[in-house]
């Protein structure tokens, strides 16, 4: 047995305990540190050859290992922008200079350009609604721009489609002339024979449009309606009613849409609307263009009681800023305009990989792909192999504090059990050197 030999296996076993030590003081450091995974030193033996008469001792090597597919506790926050993955998957970042990164940090907020930067500085990657619904590249990063949830810009929303709920009194005297169609100062609007209501849409700059609905009686067997629109900015000014609905210049216009037969059962149930797409709706089309307003008539009854309107509503907003995001399970984050209404932005990308343990470990809680740990693959939250999305929320770091304290003792005990082999080989090697005095 060499002396030497001796030595070099204390130093080996001293080294490995160092390094045992210094993931322990990783993880003890990084204890509280958003979405951090444990590292661990895995020991194996080194063997050297050795003869029936002399043994030669080998020594120990360690290598490291991160516990990334460990799903850390969840923490409630009171950030919407706080992100937490439950389950598998991890979030697309980059950083300053456009390098990719995977990592499951979500403590997220807004900077001053409207990007959704982590603690770390790197910014949230993920598709664009602009488009429409967006799909993903599976196997590459391509498509993914930093996401920007920036407050200052202004969105109106067309109007696409509405509805109008109410009662048609089956008593009603039946119209004969001056229909709200003619659009003569004589018209006349009442209960009795003619009910009026309104409607607000918006255009696609978000400018308010107000259409005046007339539903006039025209006939009793089959029970049946007639429904005229004109747009109420064309409403007589002179201050005697709307009629008659007029140009700039003075002159009578067409209304929007012209006695429109709407037909009744004898339950009182709406069954047929003429020129209707589905029987039951109108298209208000000023554009001629067959993208215009779909109104749904299907909750306008035929019962023997007062005409009224019950309910209506349109879709569609007027031009209004930002006031916040929400971001689902699913990974759609919807801005919420300050009218109430909401648009969806962006998708955050989930990413995976066959051997997620097998990733590089890198500064700020990121990770970069290895031929060990497999290619990427791209997906969203809630879909097959990827888990969901938890806002409000930040994952906790999994290390187990007890157990780092136990790893750091025993580590202590193993050095300095080493040490002490290092040096009783070192007091043999001065006996031998005495020997020659």
């Amino acid at each position: 047995m060499s002396l030497f030999g001796t030595m070099k296996t204390a130093v080996s076993g001293m080294s490995a305990q160092a390094n045992r030590l210094g993931t322990v003081g990783d993880n003890i450091a990084n204890s509280s540190t958003t979405a951090y995974k444990k590292a661990s030193t895995s020991f194996s033996s080194l063997v050297l050859p050795s003869t029936a008469g002399a043994y030669n001792s080998g020594g120990v090597e360690t290598s490291t290992s991160y516990a990334v597919s460990e799903q850390g506790a969840l923490e409630y926050t009171t950030s919407k922008t706080d992100l937490a993955i439950q389950g598998n998957g991890f979030f697309v970042v980059q950083d300053t200079a456009g390098n990719t990164f995977l990592t499951r940090s979500g403590n997220f907020t807004k900077d001053e350009s409207g990007y959704l930067v982590n603690a770390a500085g790197y910014t949230l990657l993920g598709y664009s609604y602009e488009s429409g619904t967006p799909t993903t590249v599976v196997n590459s990063y391509d498509g993914l721009i930093p996401i920007n949830v920036g407050g200052n810009d202004l969105s109106a929303v067309a109007s696409t489609n509405g509805s109008l709920a109410g009662n048609l009194n089956s008593a009603a005297a039946v119209v004969t002339d001056h229909l709200p169609s003619e659009n003569t100062t004589d018209v006349k609007v009442d209960m009795n024979s003619t009910l009026k209501t309104s409607l607000t849409s918006y255009d696609s700059l978000g400018n308010p449009v107000v259409y005046d609905f007339y539903f006039s009686k025209t006939a009793t067997e089959p029970d049946a309606w007639g429904l005229t629109v004109y747009n109420a900015a064309d409403a007589s000014k002179a201050g005697n009613g709307s009629f008659p609905y007029q140009d700039v210049d003075g002159n009578p216009v067409s209304p929007v849409m012209s006695d429109i037969p709407l037909t009744y059962d004898a339950n009182g149930k709406l069954v047929d609307v003429d020129s209707s797409p589905d029987n039951l709706s109108i298209l208000i089309d000023e554009d001629g263009d067959g993208a215009g307003i779909k109104i749904d008539l299907s909750k306008m009854t035929q019962l023997a009681a007062k005409s009224n309107i019950s309910s209506g509503s349109v879709n569609g907003s007027k031009p209004s800023s930002i006031e916040s995001v929400k971001i689902d399970a699913a990974g759609t984050i919807n801005a919420v305009y300050a009218d109430g209404s909401t648009k969806p932005l962006y998708q955050i990308a989930m990413a995976t990989v066959e051997s997620p343990d097998n990733l590089e470990v890198g500064s700020g809680n990121v990770y970069s792909t290895t031929s060990d740990s497999g290619v990427v693959t791209l997906g969203f939250a809630g879909t097959s192999g990827f888990g969901k999305i938890v806002s409000g929320a930040l994952e906790t770091s999994n290390v187990d504090l007890a157990n780092e304290l136990t790893e750091m003792i025993e580590s202590q005990r193993s050095y300095s059990a080493n040490s002490k082999v290092f040096q009783t080989g070192s007091d043999l090697m001065d006996v031998l050197i005495n020997l020659v005095r």
